[in-house]
């Protein structure tokens, strides 16, 4: 057990996805694995360890932003011998041609700063993602025939953003989409030598204000979930 992971090392798998939202974990556990056991609820962040097609999967909640993130990839790495980690989430479109319901596979995260940010001191690192991971992603989105974008997005360390110059810059240059926690899961991974992915579905746009209806949500993460699984063991 960790501080805030309430499991025994055996309870934990060696593939982990990680939601932000602890009660999106509790829903795909329920809906994707089968024989599914809530392995700890310290503060409510639930995790859950199950089996998806023969092989053995952890679902366990992240919270929201880097930080929390930092946290739980940090125990799971170094406490639990996790080896590769896929964050699965919601992001905001930032392209004209990014629609709402598409799922995109972050290949790079651009941040401002992270947790880890003080370690490099003045170097700007590029967080990015296993390629075996991200290729394998990519193909099962393809074989599913669901609308995915490849490429670079930007994980924000704040949620009510006031940088309408940051944004523009970041659309000009092609940034697909914003979250919260991707880039510091990829340095992590990068540090202790892990498999990181980071497949997001874009639930609202930044350009139109569209955003996809509560009702909908759980159908469409689930195309998301299930490329993360397929792409993880590939």
């Amino acid at each position: 057990m960790t501080i805030h992971i309430g499991a025994d090392k055996d309870d934990i798998a060696d593939v982990v996805l990680m939601p932000g939202d602890p009660y999106r974990a509790k829903w795909a556990a329920e809906t994707f694995l089968t024989d599914a056991k809530c392995v700890h609820e310290v503060r409510g962040m639930f995790g859950f360890t199950g089996m998806w097609n023969g092989n053995r999967v952890t679902i366990q909640g992240s919270g929201m932003g880097m930080p929390s993130m930092s946290i739980y990839a940090n125990e799971l790495i170094r406490d639990f011998d996790v080896q590769t980690l896929i964050r699965i989430g919601s992001c905001g479109g930032m392209q004209p041609h990014v629609k709402v319901r598409d799922v995109i596979l972050a290949m790079t995260a651009s941040t401002v700063a992270t947790p880890s940010s003080t370690i490099f001191k003045d170097l700007n690192f590029a967080p990015c993602a296993d390629y075996g991971l991200l290729a394998a992603a990519a193909e099962a989105a393809k074989s599913m025939d669901v609308d995915v974008h490849v490429g670079g997005i930007y994980s924000s360390d704040t949620f009510y953003d006031e940088r309408p110059d940051l944004n523009k810059e970041m659309q000009r240059h092609g940034i697909l989409g914003v979250e919260m926690e991707a880039a510091e899961l990829y340095i992590l991974a990068a540090r202790y030598g892990r498999r990181a992915l980071g497949v997001m579905t874009v639930s609202d746009h930044l350009l139109t204000g569209e955003a996809l209806p509560a009702d909908q949500r759980e159908r469409s993460f689930g195309d998301m979930i299930e490329i993360a699984l397929t792409a993880a063991f590939a």
